[in-house]
C-alpha cells in the first residue's frame, strides 16, 4: 500500500513540472548572456533586442553599430565596451529613437548613442515608453533629442555618469531637449554633463520629482539652450551642488530652473536649490530660480558669478 501510494505521489509531481515551467517560462537562474559584435551570436544590437526574454544580460562588444533596437523583455541589462568604444548610430526604430524600451525596470551602460533624427524632429537616443529606467556612463551626442519618455505614472527614470552633447532642436513642432520626461514619479540626474545643447532645454521634467544632483549644465561658447531645467507643470524639486552656466548665445535669458511656465497642474510640495554655482556669461541678467509656483523656493549656499540673479518669484534666499 506504501508503495502505490509513493508511485501515485511521484506521478503527481512529475505531471506538476511542466505547469510550473509554463506559469515561469524564464526564471532568474535560466536568464542568459546574449554577446553581440562581430564573430558574436548576434552581430546587430537589434538581432539579441529580438531574442532577448526577461531578466537577459546583453553584452555589445567595441565597434561602431548602424542599427537601431526595440528591447520589449523586462529586467534587462544592455551594456557596451564603454562609451569610447561601443557606438551606436544614425538609425532609428519605429520613427522613434535608436534605443525604444518598451519593457519594464531596463538597465543601459557604457555605449554612446548618436546622430538620431526623425521627421518629427525629435529623434532621441533613448525613447523610455515601458517601466522603469537606468542609464549609466552613456554618452548621447548630436541627437535631436537626449532621452525622450513618455507618461509612466509611477515609474523613475535615474540618469547618473553619462554625458548629453550638442543635442537638441527648435522646429515648427515644437522643441526637442537634452532630456524630456513626461508624467513620472521621479526623474533624477546625478554626476551628469550637459553641454552646447541647441535650441532646447538641457532638461525638462513634467516628473511629479525631479532632482538634479552634482551635475556640469553649460552652454559654452556655442550653445543656445533655452532654461537650463524646466519644471512647466509643477512638482517637487531639488537642485543640489550642481555647476550651470549660461552662454553668450543662450536663447532665454529669464532663468537657470524654471517652475510653473505652462500652468500648475500637479503639486508642488518643495522647491530646494542649494549649493549650487551659477554663471551668466552673455551681457545681460538671468535668475537662477523663476519660481512662478506660490510654494517658497528654498535658496541655500548658492554661489552667483557673473551678471547672475538668485530668485524671481515667492522663496528665500540664505
Amino acid at each position: 500500500m506504501h508503495t502505490i501510494r509513493f508511485r501515485n505521489w511521484l506521478a503527481a509531481g512529475l505531471l506538476a513540472i511542466p505547469c510550473l515551467f509554463a506559469s515561469n517560462p524564464r526564471s532568474p537562474a535560466l536568464a542568459a548572456t546574449l554577446e553581440v559584435g562581430p564573430g558574436k551570436t548576434y552581430t546587430q544590437p537589434s538581432a539579441a533586442a529580438a531574442a532577448a526574454h526577461d531578466g537577459d544580460r546583453i553584452v555589445i562588444a567595441a565597434g561602431s553599430y548602424f542599427d537601431c533596437a526595440v528591447w520589449k523583455a523586462n529586467n534587462l541589462t544592455i551594456e557596451g565596451a564603454g562609451p569610447d568604444s561601443t557606438v551606436i548610430t544614425d538609425k532609428t526604430c519605429m520613427g522613434k529613437a535608436l534605443f525604444v524600451t518598451d519593457g519594464d525596470k531596463i538597465t543601459i551602460r557604457a555605449l554612446t548613442l548618436t546622430r538620431a533624427r526623425v521627421p518629427d524632429y525629435n529623434g532621441a537616443g533613448i525613447r523610455a515608453e515601458g517601466g522603469d529606467l537606468t542609464v549609466q556612463n552613456v554618452s548621447f551626442i548630436n541627437n535631436q533629442e537626449g532621452i525622450l519618455a513618455a507618461n509612466e505614472p509611477g515609474k523613475t527614470i535615474i540618469v547618473s555618469d553619462s554625458q548629453f552633447i550638442r543635442n537638441g532642436t527648435c522646429e515648427s513642432s515644437g522643441c526637442a531637449h537634452g532630456i524630456y520626461v513626461g508624467d513620472l514619479a521621479l526623474l533624477r540626474v546625478e554626476r551628469t554633463k550637459f553641454f552646447e545643447t541647441l535650441h532646447g532645454h538641457h532638461i525638462k521634467s513634467r516628473a511629479k520629482r525631479t532632482e538634479v544632483i552634482g551635475c556640469d549644465l553649460a552652454d559654452g561658447a556655442n550653445g543656445t539652450s533655452s532654461y537650463t531645467v524646466e519644471i512647466p507643470n509643477g512638482g517637487a524639486v531639488l537642485l543640489r551642488d550642481n555647476k550651470i552656466e549660461k552662454g553668450p548665445k543662450s536663447e532665454n535669458h529669464t532663468a537657470a530652473l524654471m517652475i510653473g511656465a505652462e500652468g500648475l497642474t500637479q503639486p508642488t510640495p518643495e522647491i530646494i536649490v542649494e549649493h549650487n554655482t551659477f554663471l551668466v556669461e552673455g551681457d545681460y541678467n538671468s535668475f537662477l530660480v523663476n519660481n512662478m509656483s506660490a510654494t517658497e523656493a528654498t535658496l541655500v549656499g548658492n554661489k552667483l558669478l557673473g551678471n547672475a540673479k538668485a530668485l524671481h518669484g515667492d522663496g528665500t534666499v540664505k
